[in-house]
């Protein structure tokens, strides 16, 4: 007679790989998200081509090629707009929205040789404007990192 009251003796092909599932689902989504962000970003609707860049971004250790590509989708989309249009898009953003932005704004100034730190600057200065210093905060000090 068996004293434990835990099956140890699993199949190993009931194994559900999480880490694998979370990555395709980021991957499926990302696939499905370029296009709509393209097409929203040359009907001339930007503030809903930035919206849809920066929803569900992937956060996770092992999913740096997807964090790579949605940072570059992102960014894209930022340069794409004109400095003239950049405080009605920040206005319609929540403060969630806006801190999530900066994040991106940050991973892109901390690689100048790919992005254009001063269209990144532009951005963070109305940023600030709407969200104050406290988005700066919130984004330094948040562990999960886009």
């Amino acid at each position: 007679m068996s004293y434990r009251k835990t099956n140890v003796d699993f199949d190993d092909d009931e194994f559900v790989d999480v880490e694998s599932e979370l990555r395709l689902r980021f991957w499926k989504m990302l696939f499905a998200l370029v296009p709509l962000t393209f097409v929203t970003k040359f009907q001339g609707n930007l503030g809903n081509a930035v919206v849809k860049a920066i929803q569900d971004p992937p956060f996770g250790r092992n999913v740096q090629d997807l964090k790579e590509r949605n940072l570059q989708m992102v960014i894209e989309t930022l340069q794409s707009t004109r400095s003239s249009d950049i405080p009605s898009i920040i206005k319609t953003l929540d403060a969630e929205q806006l801190d999530l932005l900066m994040k991106f704004i940050y991973n892109g100034m901390a690689k100048p040789e790919q992005f254009n730190s001063g269209v990144l600057l532009g951005w963070h200065e109305k940023i600030v404007e709407v969200a104050g210093i406290g988005s700066i905060v919130r984004v330094l000090t948040d562990r999960r990192l886009v």
